[in-house]
């Protein structure tokens, strides 16, 4: 079995600069998904939504059965 690299990485918002997650990111490639699971700071209020400008940057779901946040293309931007 192949193993899975992971790493913390910090995802802000995109219109604003506010930092929204930190997170536990396994694999290599894009953020396309943020599993409920491995966020491990939330600075976010209401969920989903960004605390400083009200932009919607993610779609809650289930994504291989695991409860995830799925980003919306161009709403956030990643600090490794």
């Amino acid at each position: 079995m192949a193993s899975t690299r992971t790493y913390v990485i910090n995802i802000f918002c995109k219109k604003c600069r506010t930092h929204l997650y930190k997170y536990r990111k396994e694999g290599e490639g894009h953020l396309m998904k943020c599993y409920k699971s491995n966020i491990i700071e939330d600075n976010t209020k209401v969920p989903i939504v960004c605390p400083t400008c009200g932009a919607v940057f993610a779609r809650e779901g289930l994504v291989h059965g695991r409860p995830a946040n799925k980003i919306i293309q161009g709403k956030v931007y990643v600090k490794g």
